[in-house]
This record gives C-alpha cells, structure tokens and sequence, in this order.
C-alpha cells in the first residue's frame, strides 16, 4: 500500500479543505447545532456541483469515475472541518454498494440521481444482530415484500429522499431500496450525542416490489457496514488531527510561570502522544479504505481500523481537555464539539469491543476484549 497522494487526491483534499474552512462558520457543527436540518442546503449544493456525491460513482451513471479511497480524502476532510453532512450516508453507505451489488436497471436509476445530489440514508446494521429484530419483510405472493418493524438511529432521515432499509426476509437481513415518502414509512427524531440527525424510523405495512431488492445475498448488507465504518474511520482521522493542531496552537500561545505551556514537558509528552495516535490512525484507516477500494477483502482490517481509531480518537480528545484546561469544556469552545463527535462515531457501525472481537474471532483467539492487551 502506498499512502502517497497524486497530484489530483492531493487537488481534492485542498479544495475540499479550503471550501470546508470557507464554510465552517455558517455550515459547521455549531452553525448546525440548532437548525432543523442539521446540516447546510447551500453547501450541498456546492458539493454537488463539485462532483462530491458523483467522485465514487461511475462515469457511465453520471459520475466521476473515483474510487473509495479518494471519496474517503472527502470525509477526512469533514472530520478535519467538522461539517455536519449527508454524504457520509449517502456515498459511502448507499452509492457504493448499490454499485458493487445492484443490478444494471437499479445502478442506472439510483447511481445517476445520487450523482445529481440525491439524498440517501441507510438502517443501522449492528454486525452482531441476532434474527428478528429490527425491521422484517414478508413475500406477500404478489411480487412485492412487505416491510414492518422499527429501526433506530438512522442518520439524516428526515432529510433522505430514498432509504436503503435492512430487512429481515427469511431470517436472513437483505437490503431494500426505499422510497423515502413511501405509505407507511414515519420518522420521528431521537435524542443521540452525533452530529447526523439520528431518527427513529417506523415501517407499517411499507410496500417494495422484487426489484428493489439489492443483492442476490446478504453482502450487499456487510457492505453497508463495511463501508460505512472504515468511511467513519476516515472522518475521526480528520477530526483527531484537528484536536491535535488545536491543542499544538493552544500549547504555543497560552502562558503559565512566564513562558508558553508548550515548553513544558508534561504538555509536551501530551502532544507527541496525540501525534502517535493520530498517525497510527491514519495508517489503519487508510489500509483498510485502500483494500475496500481495490476489491479486496477488507474485513478484518475494517474491524481493527474502526477499533483501534475510536478509542485513538476518544484519547486524542481527553489529553486535548487536559492541555486546554477548563477553557475545552465550556461552550464556546470547539473542543466539547469534538468530543460529542468522538463518543458518537465510536458507536457507530459497532463500537471497538465489538471489532476487537471479530478480529480475535478470524484469528482464531479469545474473543474478550479484557484480552486483547
């Protein structure tokens, strides 16, 4: 694996990371922080007209032609700002596999309007999750699959035109597109410490013809997760190294006995840990984005990724609290924002125990976490 941008990633992430920092004031977390939306209409616009959600679509359905890794450029990016947006879901969880797994009929309708700004969200699927709960489908006979049940936690969903619901048919999860204003399809807002809007959404007797059934199997379902958490992981390297710059610039300009606090060694041993955890992170990260983006099976390397960055994330931003004093926990400062990001992120597509587990799993281990050190 080579981590050496070319001269168009590198283009992407200086564009990317001069619109962001444009736009932070009016489109950032604390601009969102309370508007219904939770995130700018204007900036995905501009993320529209840049190619953003078309960068990992294919050129034939209105796209760019990129890959994973280069859309992942985009999220760190996100992470780095702390821009609130849909693009995460849309891209990452929806695009990418209806590209891997739909058929030619269902990448031709969905990739094309994704590429045009379509808003997408997904259900939440927790890898762990035992048969039965959450939504399920039935084959009515008619051609159709009928979908009922709750799902909770899913981003953005007030805001998504399509859904892509995961659904229990015959006791194994598949993955359904949904049409968003569909009859029986009710989202309600809860309340979560993230950045994405979570809902609650409810399924009654949701009507989907056969043909919107993505997959032949449950890996379109694993992609959804796989995608999404190493996406995750990309957005926390981004916003870590954020911490880390903020703390740096905090350390040099603030003063105590006479001199910065900076140069004191204590401070010091604070930043260049930060610093490990967020090269560290960005080395995982990246190895299991690239071998998504080649193809290949990534899903150990997914799983050590999502669990050694959120809790890299979560210690960048405590040893951040701790060089900031009490100024990082009041309001307004930034700082409280990263760390509301962090706990979610950690959460999301399963938390570090669940990932320890699996990776202990495929190597044949003890699967506690307690063992893992």
């Amino acid at each position: 694996m080579d981590l050496t941008l070319t001269e168009d990633q590198e283009l992407i992430v200086s564009t990317a990371r001069e619109l962001l920092a444009a736009r932070a004031g009016t489109a950032g977390a604390r601009a969102m922080e309370d508007d219904p939306a939770g995130y700018s209409a204007g900036l995905w616009k501009e993320m529209v007209e840049l190619g953003w959600t078309g960068l990992a679509v294919p050129e034939e359905h209105g796209g760019v032609g990129g890959d994973f890794l280069e859309v992942c450029l985009l999220f760190e990016q996100l992470g780095y700002a702390l821009v609130p947006s849909p693009l995460l879901p849309t891209v990452a969880c929806c695009a990418l596999p209806i590209a891997r797994y739909g058929t030619p009929a269902q990448q031709a309708e969905w990739l094309g309007s994704i590429a045009r700004g379509r808003v997408m969200s997904h259900t939440p699927v927790p890898w762990d999750r035992p048969p039965g709960e959450g939504p399920w489908a039935t084959a009515t006979g008619t051609g159709e699959v009928e979908i009922d049940g709750t799902a909770l936690f899913v981003p953005y969903a007030h805001a998504a035109e399509s859904l892509l619901v995961v659904a229990d048919l015959e006791e194994e999860p598949r993955a359904f597109l949904v049409d968003a204003d569909a009859p029986g399809v009710t989202p309600e807002p809860v309340a979560g410490v993230g950045l994405d809007r979570p809902h609650r959404v409810e399924f009654a007797g949701v009507r989907v013809p056969g043909d919107r059934l993505l997959g032949a199997d449950r890996a379109a379902v694993d992609a959804i997760s796989l995608y999404g958490a190493a996406a995750t992981c990309a957005e926390m390297v981004g916003a870590a190294q954020r911490v880390l710059d903020m703390t740096v610039e905090y350390a040099t300009g603030r003063e105590q006995f006479g001199r910065p606090i900076g140069s004191f060694q204590a401070v010091q041993h604070h930043c260049a840990d930060m610093a490990i955890d967020v090269l560290g992170s960005r080395f995982l990260a990246f190895e299991a984005i690239w071998r998504l983006a080649a193809g290949r099976d990534a899903a150990e390397e997914v799983s050590m990724a999502k669990a050694w960055v959120s809790e890299a994330y979560e210690r960048v931003c405590a040893l951040g609290h701790q060089v900031h004093g009490a100024i990082g926990f009041t309001q307004e400062h930034d700082l409280h924002l990263f760390s509301r990001h962090a706990m979610a992120s950690a959460l999301a597509f399963g938390d570090e125990d669940l990932h320890y587990e699996r990776v202990a799993g495929r190597l044949g281990l003890p699967g506690h976490p307690m063992n893992r050190h």
